[in-house]
């Protein structure tokens, strides 16, 4: 990717074409095209790279409909055709942008944390513009809870957001005081 002066959006549908299938002659109009700042750009292509490899491993089809920020954190919505081992590793690679963006200033890309009020962003510290961090309960930092329901059963698995490492790591509930 090149740096943020020209118009991003397209360098990345153009690098990007068979997930977002512009059209010919104007690919700023592609469905799906990128809603948010420039500092979440790098993350998105991360995830087409991943979801390229899926495509070209497993077959299918895929086209993003919608990439938006809601509630200081990147959404992706898509359709297409996938088997279910392939849409899985799809939702991974969506999943792992939308944890990366929750922890990366949307407008520089930098380390970033969740700060406002009545209006949410993700932002550095230089780019902060006077909002307050939110409040984060100790422990709980890039922490993603699951509560599921089987054979009539409830229980939680939590996994936390390795942003160094772009991965996810298993946590254990019960180590952040969730009891089952």
């Amino acid at each position: 990717m090149s740096g943020v002066v020209g118009n991003w959006r397209v360098e990345l549908i153009e690098a990007h074409r068979d997930l977002f299938q512009p059209p010919a002659d104007f690919p700023g109009a592609a469905q799906g095209s990128p809603e948010c700042g420039a500092g979440w750009r790098d993350l998105i292509d991360r995830c087409c790279v991943r979801i390229r490899e899926v495509l070209e491993t497993e077959g299918g089809t895929f086209q993003f409909t919608q990439i938006k920020e809601k509630y200081a954190s990147i959404r992706m919505y898509w359709t297409g055709r996938l088997s279910p081992e392939a849409s899985a590793r799809v939702e991974k690679a969506i999943d792992l942008a939308e944890a990366r963006s929750a922890c990366t200033c949307d407008v520089c890309g930098e380390e970033g944390r969740l700060r406002g009020d009545a209006w949410l962003a993700t932002r550095c510290e230089a780019h902060a513009e006077g909002l307050p961090p939110v409040e984060r309960r100790p422990g709980f930092e890039n922490v993603y809870m699951v509560r599921h329901f089987a054979d009539g059963r409830h229980f939680i698995t939590c996994r936390r957001y390795d942003r160094q490492n772009d991965v996810f790591v298993d946590v254990d509930p019960t180590s952040l005081g969730i009891e089952e």
